[in-house]
């Protein structure tokens, strides 16, 4: 998963990087909150982690402008000094779903962010995923579309699962190389970048994901894709 973790303290920043990679996530940390606003203007993040003081803005505003102005609903997690019980009232009531009082437990941190994630993102036990007329098996990572098989390769199967995973939400391209080919560089390549549009094209010309099909995959000029189911009556172009 992709956390965004915002303190003006960078050894807080450098232990809270450690301890979620550690677990299997990647971290981008800011110092400033006008600097992560920008990046969640046009990047995808799947939780963020907050101090309360900050040198331009507060926890609380933070929480407050992420949910006014994303679309989806990210799980935000509170790190911080503040431990009056009004405190955190105050963040819960901001919109933030958690809080956690530093100094920083490593153990408890990673636990933290591992329940809130799965909360969030919370994955079918079966080996079988459907949406309408597509049917996704785990196990052999094959779909079927209205019952007959389509053929993709594994980085497809995982790039079509992702998006229906993650519908109506907008991914950024650099989200996408992360989850799908592990690329860390926040500016990506261009052999990496044309890949990416390759395999999304392949993607959608293999599952006809087209307004009448109930589906449209849309490009987002200078951000990213959005994966969206749509009315059959809905004669938008895809």
């Amino acid at each position: 998963m992709r956390v965004a973790a915002l303190d003006d303290d960078v050894e807080e920043l450098d232990l809270i990087k450690s301890t979620l990679r550690a677990v299997g996530h990647d971290c981008h940390v800011f110092t400033e909150g006008a600097a992560l606003q920008r990046e969640l203007r046009r990047e995808t993040f799947d939780l963020l982690i907050l101090d309360w003081h900050l040198p331009d803005t507060t926890g609380p505003e933070i929480v407050q402008w992420v949910r006014n102005h994303l679309q989806a609903r990210i799980p935000i997690l509170f790190v911080t000094n503040r431990r009056q019980e009004r405190d955190i009232v105050e963040g819960l009531a901001a919109g933030a779903d958690d809080f956690m009082m530093k100094p920083i437990r490593v153990g408890e941190l990673a636990a933290r962010v591992q329940a809130l994630l799965r909360r969030a993102y919370a994955e079918p036990a079966p080996d079988e995923q459907i949406w309408e007329r597509y049917r996704f098996v785990l196990a052999s990572r094959h779909v079927e579309v209205d019952g007959e098989p389509v053929a993709l390769t594994h980085k497809e199967f995982d790039l079509a699962l992702t998006l229906f995973r993650n519908m109506g939400r907008l991914l950024s391209r650099q989200y996408l190389l992360e989850a799908i080919w592990n690329n860390n560089n926040p500016l990506g390549s261009d052999l990496m970048s044309r890949s990416l549009d390759t395999h999304i094209s392949r993607v959608r010309t293999a599952l006809r994901l087209r307004p009448e099909n109930g589906f449209r995959l849309a490009s987002i000029y200078g951000q990213g894709y959005r994966f969206e189911a749509v009315h059959a009556d809905d004669s938008r172009p895809a």
